[in-house]
C-alpha cells in the first residue's frame, strides 16, 4: 500500500478541499480572498501550499478574526469552523456595511441550526455558497491525524472538569468526520477499562453519530459497513511508551530538542539563526524521522557526498548543453543541500544530548520497562535497578521518569516506599507528576485494586532487537498486528458495531455477522464523500485500521502505524488522538490535573444602536 505526502490523509484532505472549495472558485476567474480561522489554517498549512492556491484563483488568505480593510469588489471565501465564535466574525463581515461582494461558506462540519439561522438573518443575500465538507480533524502526517484538542486531556482526566461529556462529543464528532472523509463505516470496537470507561463511551458516541451521518449520506448509506475497524483506547493502556526515552529520530528530537509547532531552530556555521519545518514536504525527514538515530547519524554524510558527486560533470568537462542541464537541477540541489543541513544540525544536536546524559538512562529505563536484562534475565529486583538512576546528578524530570517506570513496572508500590522515592527526588510539594496517573487508571499505590490492572500480555521480539538500547516495543504495534491477524480477544477489545468481515491478514475478508432565505437553503449541502477509488494511495480491496489514543498519542506510537502499514501492505494503519504528546508536555498534563480550573474570564457585550 503505497504511503508518504503524496498519499494518505494529507493527500485525501487537499484532495476533497480541491472538489469542493477550490472546484467553486474555478466557476468565475474572478479572484477571491479565503478566510480562515486558528483550526482551518492548521488543516490548510498541513497539506497545500500558498502557490497551490494562487494557481486556483484565490490570491489573499486572511485571519478570520482580524481586522481587514473592505474590499467590496472581491468574493470572499469562508473555510471556518461551525462555531459560534467564527459565524459572528462571518456576519460582522456584511451585517451593517458589506467587507465584499458575495460569500462562498465552506463549514468543517455539521452546522447547528441555531447558528445557521443566524446567518440566515443577517446576511443571506450574501452568500452564494453554504456546505460541510467533513474535515473537523487535522491530518498531521499521512497516517496520522489528531483534533487539534490537548485541552481535551484535562477535560476527560481531572476531577475538576465540567466539560467532560461536551469533549467526548466533540471528539466523536471528529472521528466521524475522518471516517466520512475516508468513506469509512467501520466496525467499532474498545479496550475494555474496569474503572474509567472513557473508550467505551466514546465508541458508544461514534456508533451513534456515524449512524445518523451514513442515514443522511446516501452512497455511503448504501454501502453498509465497510473492511474496516475503528479501535479505540484510552492513554492509561500503555503508560509506559510516552515516558520512556527514545532513540529513532523523530521521537527522540521531540523529546530532547524544543522544537514548538514542528519548526527547528538552528545556527548556521557563520553563526546566523535559521529555522526549519519538520513536516512531509521535507523528503529528507520522511525518509529518516522513523530510523534509530545510529542509522540516521550514518546516512546522512552518505547522503550529502551523493548530492555532490550528482553535481559534478562525469568526465570532468563542462558542455553548453551539461551546464543548461546542471543549472536546472540547481534549485532541486539547493533544496537537497538545504535539508541535509538541517538534519545534520538534528541529528548533532540529538547524540550530543544522548552522549551527556541520555545513555547512561537509557539501559535502566530499558530493563525496567522490558522487565530483562540485555541477555533476558528478568529484572528481580527493579530498586537495584533505579538506585544508580536517584543517586547519578540527572535532572529531576529525568528521574521522575525512571521513578514512573520503576512504578509502572510493579503495577504500583507501597505508599511508604511512594513517599521515600518523592522525597529522594525533593518533589514533595510537586509530587503530582506521579501521584496523579491513577485519574488514567494506572495504578501508582498498590492496593487490591492493583490486580484488576493487568499489564496486556507483550509478543516476543527478541529476534527483531537490534540495539541494546531500544528494546521496548510500543504495546499498541502488538494490538495493530493482532487487529490485522483478526486476534483480538473479543473479551478484552468488544464490539461496538459488528464489522461485516473478519480480517486474516492478507486483506482477504469473509463474512461473520425564491427569496434569499430560500436562496440559502437550497446551496446549504452537506457534501457527499469521494468514492475509495478516487482516493489517493488507497489500494484495491485493501482495508483500513483506524486506532484512536484518548488522551494523546506518542511519536513511538506514530511510528508503528507505518511498521506495521509496510509489513502487512494490504492493510493501511491510521492512528490518531485528540493531541500529539512528549514526555515533557503530558507530564505537565498530569501535574495540571489536580489544579481547580482556572476562572473564566468576565465578558460583556456592547449592543448594536441600531437593534437597541
Amino acid at each position: 500500500m503505497a504511503t508518504g505526502p503524496e498519499y494518505g490523509l494529507r493527500k485525501i484532505v487537499w484532495q476533497r478541499i480541491k472538489e469542493t472549495i477550490i472546484t467553486d472558485c474555478r466557476k468565475s476567474a474572478v479572484w477571491k480572498i479565503l478566510m480562515l480561522d486558528h483550526f482551518t489554517t492548521k488543516v490548510l498549512s498541513s497539506c497545500c501550499k500558498m502557490s497551490d492556491l494562487l494557481m486556483d484563483g484565490i490570491t489573499i488568505v486572511e485571519d478570520l478574526f482580524k481586522n481587514r480593510e473592505p474590499v467590496p469588489e472581491m468574493r470572499a471565501v469562508y473555510f471556518i469552523s461551525p462555531t459560534a465564535k467564527c459565524v459572528e466574525a462571518l456576519i460582522n463581515d456584511f451585517k451593517v456595511k458589506p467587507k465584499y461582494k458575495s460569500a462562498y461558506v465552506y463549514f468543517t462540519d455539521y452546522c447547528p441550526d441555531a447558528l445557521f439561522n443566524e446567518m440566515k438573518l443577517h446576511c443571506s443575500k450574501y452568500i452564494r455558497v453554504c456546505k460541510e465538507i467533513n474535515i473537523s480533524f487535522l491530518p498531521v502526517e499521512s497516517q496520522v491525524f489528531t483534533c487539534d484538542s490537548p485541552d481535551a486531556f484535562r477535560s476527560i482526566y481531572s476531577p475538576h472538569s465540567r466539560d467532560k461529556e461536551e469533549t467526548l462529543q466533540k471528539l466523536a464528532d471528529q472521528i466521524v468526520s475522518l471516517c466520512a472523509t475516508l468513506e469509512e463505516n467501520p466496525g467499532i470496537r474498545y479496550k475494555k477499562e474496569t474503572t474509567l470507561g472513557n473508550s467505551k463511551k466514546l465508541a458508544e458516541l461514534v456508533d451513534k453519530k456515524l449512524t445518523q451521518h451514513c442515514e443522511m449520506d446516501e452512497k455511503m448509506n448504501k454501502k453498509g459497513k465497510t473492511q474496516a475497524q475503528l479501535l479505540i483506547v484510552e492513554r492509561g493502556f500503555d503508560p509506559v511508551t510516552p515516558i520512556l526515552h527514545e532513540l529513532t529520530y523523530q521521537a527522540m528530537a521531540y523529546d530532547l530538542i524544543p522544537i514548538k509547532n514542528d519548526v527547528y531552530k538552528f545556527k548556521s556555521k557563520d553563526k546566523a539563526e535559521k529555522e526549519a519545518q519538520l513536516n512531509e514536504n521535507d523528503e529528507l525527514w520522511v525518509r529518516l524521522r522513523h530510523m534509530h538515530i545510529a542509522e540516521v547519524s550514518e546516512q546522512i554524510p552518505k547522503l550529502v557526498k551523493e548530492i555532490s558527486a550528482n553535481k559534478k560533470q562525469p568526465d570532468g568537462k563542462i558542455t553548453i548543453s551539461g551546464l543548461s542541464h546542471l543549472m536546472k537541477k540547481m534549485p532541486s540541489f539547493r533544496k537537497q543541500l538545504a535539508e541535509k543541513t538541517v538534519h545534520l544540525n538534528l541529528a548533532e544536536d540529538c547524540l550530543d544530548h544522548f552522549q551527556k546524559y541520555v545513555e547512561k538512562l537509557c539501559k535502566a529505563e530499558q530493563d525496567l520497562a522490558v522487565g530483562a536484562d540485555v541477555e533476558g534475565q528478568k529484572v528481580k529486583d527493579p530498586m537495584r535497578t533505579l538506585l544508580p538512576v536517584l543517586l547519578h546528578p540527572h535532572s529531576t524530570h529525568d528521574k521522575i521518569r525512571a521513578v514512573l517506570l520503576y512504578i509502572f513496572s510493579l503495577n504500583g508500590t507501597t505508599e511508604e516506599n511512594l513517599n521515600k522515592l518523592i522525597q529522594h527526588v525533593k518533589i514533595e510539594k510537586e509530587s503530582e507528576f506521579i501521584l496523579n496517573w491513577k485519574a488514567l487508571g494506572v495504578p501508582i499505590i498498590s492496593s487490591s485494586l492493583s490486580f484488576s490492572f493487568s499489564k496486556p500480555s507483550r509478543k516476543d521480539r527478541s529476534q527483531e532487537e537490534r540495539y541494546n538500547l531500544s528494546r521496548w516495543t510500543p504495546v499498541i504495534k502488538d494490538v495493530m498486528e493482532d487487529a490485522v491477524e483478526n486476534k483480538l480477544d473479543s473479551r478484552e477489545w468488544p464490539h461496538q458495531s459488528e464489522c461485516p468481515a473478519a480480517w486474516n491478514g492478507s486483506g482477504a475478508v469473509s463474512v461473520v455477522g425564491g427569496t434569499a432565505d430560500c436562496m440559502l437553503e437550497l446551496l446549504y449541502i452537506r457534501c457527499p464523500s469521494e468514492t475509495q477509488s478516487q482516493q489517493p494511495g488507497r489500494t484495491q480491496g485493501g482495508a483500513r485500521l483506524i486506532i484512536f489514543v484518548v488522551g494523546g498519542i506518542s511519536y513511538s506510537e506514530m511510528r508503528c502505524a507505518y511498521e506495521v502499514t509496510q509489513a502487512v501492505k494490504s492493510c493501511e494503519v491510521i492512528v490518531g488522538s485528540s493531541h500529539i504528546v512528549t514526555p515533557t508536555k503530558l507530564l505537565d498534563d498530569i501535574q495540571s490535573l489536580s489544579k481547580p480550573p482556572a476562572a473564566p474570564m468576565e465578558t460583556f457585550t456592547i449592543e448594536d444602536e441600531s437593534s437597541a
